[in-house]
């Protein structure tokens, strides 16, 4: 994957999280975590609904519980998408 698909990939992370936690000036860092976002399950239940929706891509749960910041997320996401494109 390019670094031009990654920065896409997290532009388009970053979009479906802050239009789903409600909050347009999310401060968004490596570590930053759902719960910094005040994202409540059900928030992170639509992200990742909206992310294997645009994607096409399926998040498998086992995985996700590893993951413990946004960084973690990112790379989770670009890997599944890289998969995906080499399939």
């Amino acid at each position: 994957m390019s670094a031009e698909e990654k920065m896409s990939v997290e532009e388009t992370v970053k979009k479906i999280v802050t239009r789903i936690v409600r909050k347009p000036e999310v401060d968004f860092s490596p570590t930053t975590t759902f719960k910094d976002l005040d994202a409540d399950s059900l928030d992170i239940v639509q992200i990742l609904v909206a992310v294997e929706d645009t994607f096409d891509i399926e998040i498998q749960d086992e995985e996700l519980q590893k993951i413990t910041n946004m960084k973690e997320f990112l790379d989770y996401i670009q890997r599944k998408v890289a998969e995906k494109q080499t399939s």
